[in-house]
């Protein structure tokens, strides 16, 4: 099967299937280069949408990706960002190994054909030109042979007329002579170019035209075949990331199957566990038999002179306002001393440091507005940071200090005195972030009961207030005070020390001694208290103080003798009374 031998005749139908391949082959290139647009596409959206989800540095956002499911679609989102890489190397390969190598084939196609195109018009323009030499010689020929027979009748005629002289019948003779020589000549060139034409014609015909046609069936041949491995290559390059495809998909499992319901629950319980205990028994209080106060000034302050233990420290127990909630009812009596205290040791409070309240309000350094819990982990994760920063300048000074003594030894490479000042700044840097960590340390110490709540300092403070020595328990009031945060430290077995003391004495102290007036304030602002504990005061109203700024911003003060609370010193103007025990202010 040849085009040469079975399509002898088909040149121009050849010309058009041959311009025809060039222009299929074209549209696949332009197939390929549309799907690798397509293919960058897709890898760009997947890679803005997995940018997209990504959690913001230093945000909320990242704190949140502590829990397992969140864990599992970051990976999730990690694994569509390498998915949209693959797509991108697909878009590459597909250019590298399609769409450029066959545009450059497509372009040595062109010139191939046009030379075989070229070749093959060239042959018929011979074979046309020994044609018409051909037919030219033919007719040459033809004339001559006619003009010979024309001159043999002229001469024959001339010779049969008795009239005609004898010298016109030799000229007729000798003209018909010269045109049958002519006739000859003409039939001898004819016959030399019929050879000469009929063997052109068959060299054309058996052996130029089958040989040209031959390289153009091979050239289209060739064509199909560039065309159907650029098809399997198409296919390759999918095929080849399909497995780094199914790694990602796969690792989308594992990050789904890695999901740990039960770890994520803890961590909630991490991040939001407070470190109290729940609220004890509401004790039955009997309505039947009204109390009355009958005991006097002085026998009460005999008897808490004779039983000091209930005073823990000295501190009054109206103090502890940040987790009770007051009664301003006259005509309700006052909850027992026993319960009180329990429900001090076991409530949640509502406002862990009134520092936090202030003006301004600022989380304070210590991280006192937080439950001991959470305070714990954020002192710790402060105190973890100071180390790495101290492990980095340790580190800094380490280097200059080696440059420094290749500057020592070679001090053409540089002047050791000029790394001094930076070896001084280094080494405050790291003197100042140690005081910062033992700062931090010594209250996550305190926390995490490895300090004593208690320092001997804050012992005699507490002595200002009270002539009696404080017992191994302290209560809530000394620890706010005491700690540089107010927050609340007290271990469990001080806790369960509190609660029997509390117990043994709940039959003689049913009730406590409201605080004696130490002083007099104006408010110089108007206050609304909202938060528990505090009491809300009107521009320009007098009032008694019966407990004094201890550091922590706030007064004590009462209206009546039911009504009393805490506002802010920075809002009141206080008169103390010389003589009042303790009086002392810090405004």
């Amino acid at each position: 099967m040849s085009w040469g031998t079975e399509l002898w005749d088909q040149f121009d139908n050849l010309e058009k299937h041959t311009q025809w391949g060039i222009d299929i082959l074209e549209k696949y290139i332009k197939f390929v280069k549309e799907r690798t647009e397509i293919e960058l596409s897709y890898a760009k959206q997947l890679r803005n949408l997995s940018k997209k989800y990504q959690p913001k540095k230093n945000s909320k956002e990242e704190e949140e990706y502590r829990y397992t499911a969140c864990k599992a679609f970051l990976s999730t989102l990690h694994e569509m960002n390498d998915y949209a890489g693959q797509h991108e190397v697909i878009s590459e390969n597909m250019t590298s190994q399609i769409t450029v190598e066959l545009a450059r084939y497509v372009q040595e196609l062109k010139q191939e054909r046009k030379s075989h195109f070229h070749e093959g018009r060239k042959a018929q323009q011979h074979i046309e030109t020994c044609w018409k030499q051909l037919e030219s010689s033919k007719r040459r020929f033809e004339r001559d042979c006619k003009e010979a027979d024309r001159a043999q009748q002229y001469f024959e005629k001339m010779d049969a007329d008795i009239n005609v002289t004898k010298a016109d019948v030799e000229k007729a003779r000798q003209q018909a002579q010269i045109r049958h020589q002519m006739a000859e000549d003409s039939k001898a060139d004819y016959s030399s170019i019929l050879q000469k034409f009929n063997h052109e014609q068959r060299e054309y015909y058996y052996s130029h035209i089958p040989t040209i046609f031959q390289k153009i069936q091979e050239m289209e041949e060739r064509r199909i075949v560039r065309m159907g491995e650029s098809m399997k290559t198409y296919a390759e390059v999918d095929r080849q990331v399909v497995p780094i495809i199914g790694k990602c998909l796969d690792g989308i499992v594992k990050a789904a199957e890695s999901i740990d319901q039960k770890n994520d629950s803890q961590l909630v319980i991490e991040a939001y566990k407070s470190g109290f205990e729940p609220p004890g028994d509401i004790e039955f209080e009997d309505y039947t038999q009204p109390m009355k106060r009958t005991i006097s000034e002085n026998s009460l302050s005999n008897s808490r002179e004779g039983k000091a233990e209930l005073k823990f420290g000295g501190k009054s127990k109206g103090k502890l306002w940040p987790f009770i909630k007051k009664n301003k009812s006259p005509k309700q009596q006052k909850e027992p001393l026993s319960h009180r205290f329990n429900e001090f040791m076991t409530s949640k409070p509502k406002i862990h440091c009134f520092r936090s309240l202030k003006r301004g309000g600022a989380a304070p350094e210590d991280f006192s507005n937080l439950p001991p819990e959470q305070r714990r982990k954020k002192l710790q994760q402060k105190v973890d940071e100071l180390n790495k920063d101290i492990q980095k300048e340790m580190d800094q000074r380490d280097a200059i200090t080696k440059m420094k003594d290749v500057y020592l030894k070679n001090p053409q490479m540089g002047d050791p005195a000029s790394l001094d000042h930076k070896l001084t700044e280094v080494s405050q840097n790291i003197e100042k972030l140690r005081l910062e960590a033992q700062k931090f340390e010594a209250w996550l110490a305190e926390v995490e009961g490895r300090l004593p709540a208690r320092s001997e300092q804050a012992r005699r403070q507490s002595g200002m207030y009270d002539g009696q020595t404080a017992p191994p328990v302290s209560n809530c009031a000394q620890d706010r005070e005491s700690s540089p945060d107010g927050s609340y430290t007290e271990e469990q077995s001080q806790e369960s020390e509190v609660k029997v003391l509390a117990t043994d004495f709940d039959d003689e102290f049913d009730d406590e001694e409201p605080l004696p007036a130490i002083g007099t304030c104006k408010a110089l602002y108007t206050f609304d208290g909202q938060n528990e504990g505090t009491i809300s005061v009107v521009e320009g109203e007098t009032l008694y103080v019966i407990e004094e700024d201890k550091g922590d911003g706030w007064t004590r003060i009462r209206r009546s003798e039911d009504e009393e609370g805490y506002v802010p010193t920075s809002y009141v103007e206080v008169y103390l009374d010389k003589n009042a025990k303790g009086a002392k202010t810090y405004i």
